[in-house]
């Protein structure tokens, strides 16, 4: 499986004022979702803390409760897993405590660009396509859940803006078919993610080898929509090719939040920040025999030294030769070559072996 080069600097998309691909630093997303409690002090202190921790974007999303759903009970309207966080939620309820105010857009995408963000949003019918489009967002983010939604893709990409869209449960044919409306509809730059729907998602079900694969059959950059705790996960995926993390926050989890328990606290986010652009610079370039910074470590290797005074016409054996660091003898290869050998002049102990201390053959 072929892995594009994390320095190719090919196929970059501009995102705002960020350059997004192989040839630069991972691209974090901060997404605020619910977690403001619909409390507008608290979702602009989220977005001041996304930015102190060295996010690149903010992303809201953009929906009301009867965009979203259907106010009825239902089956199908009232959520009965048992594993899920919002068991015996209405759905219409859920989405009306969680739902972003529209009027908040405008000041958070303000506020998050002059603290040095990109801010955008995730529009989930066509009205708020039309609406994040009149506040000029940098490109549009299309939810997992609404991958299958041909209509919502074919708006958003009409409006010749990047699009970023998460995969979740989607088949190889239904990402087929969003990427190819997207293209038929006029958005040429799309970035795919890789996304578990499940609330928190558990690493054994993330499948990250996916993400290669994915780039290579639709030939887009791929990133990692992440639902997992911690950062190693996101880290893993910088590794497999990953140039966009997506990761849910939160100020703090044990305030709660409708996805608090899979979000990120600041620290945390700090620490994806700084991590996976660790693992980006570590990729590289397929490399042997070492960097130029590692130059100097060489002299660390073994040699064949003298490790007694020898006077000159002595016999080298293994009770006046030793294999040891540093490196500045003859190399340990030549050990068996040398045994037996006659010495020319007096050798110290600690002299770094070498041929023109040997009585050359005539």
């Amino acid at each position: 499986m072929f892995i594009s080069s994390p320095k190719d600097k090919s196929g970059a998309i501009r995102i705002g004022q960020r350059d997004v691909g192989f040839g630069h630093k991972p691209f974090i997303i901060a997404e605020l979702s619910g977690n403001h409690s619909q409390n507008y002090a608290l979702a602009e202190k989220m977005v001041e803390a996304a930015a102190a921790a060295g996010a690149d974007a903010i992303k809201l999303q953009t929906y009301t409760a009867d965009s979203m759903t259907l106010d009825v009970n239902a089956k199908g309207f009232v959520i009965e897993e048992d594993d899920s966080l919002w068991r015996g939620e209405k759905l219409h309820a859920l989405y009306q405590k969680a739902a972003t105010p529209y009027e908040w857009h405008a000041k958070l995408f303000a506020k998050a660009r002059s603290l040095g963000m990109e801010a955008f949003s995730s529009p989930f019918d066509e009205a708020a396509v039309d609406f994040l489009d009149s506040l000029d967002v940098p490109c549009f983010k299309i939810a997992s859940f609404e991958l299958t939604d041909l209509p919502l893709i074919a708006k958003a990409a009409s409006k010749g803006k990047p699009l970023i869209m998460s995969t979740g449960m989607a088949s190889l044919s239904e990402i087929e078919q969003a990427v190819a409306c997207a293209k038929a509809n006029g958005c040429s730059e799309i970035i795919l993610l890789k996304c578990t729907s499940t609330y928190p998602a558990q690493p054994t079900n993330t499948n990250l080898v996916t993400i290669p694969h994915m780039a290579q059959a639709f030939g887009v950059q791929v990133g990692l929509s992440d639902h997992t705790a911690g950062v190693g996960v996101s880290v893993a995926a910088i590794a497999l090719g990953a140039t966009v993390i997506e990761k849910h926050f939160v100020l703090d989890r044990n305030a709660g939040g409708v996805d608090a328990a899979f979000s990120l606290e600041p620290q945390e986010l700090s620490a994806l920040v700084t991590e996976t652009e660790r693992a980006w610079q570590a990729m590289g370039q397929v490399t042997y025999g070492g960097s130029a910074a590692e130059e100097k470590s060489k002299q660390y290797r073994r040699s064949i030294y003298v490790s007694k005074d020898i006077k000159a016409g002595e016999v080298l054996s293994r009770e006046n030769l030793k294999i040891v660091r540093p490196a500045f003898g003859l190399a340990p290869k030549h050990w068996d070559v040398v045994l037996g050998q006659v010495v020319t002049k007096d050798l110290p102990k600690g002299t770094p072996l070498d041929w023109h201390l040997l009585q050359q053959d005539s």
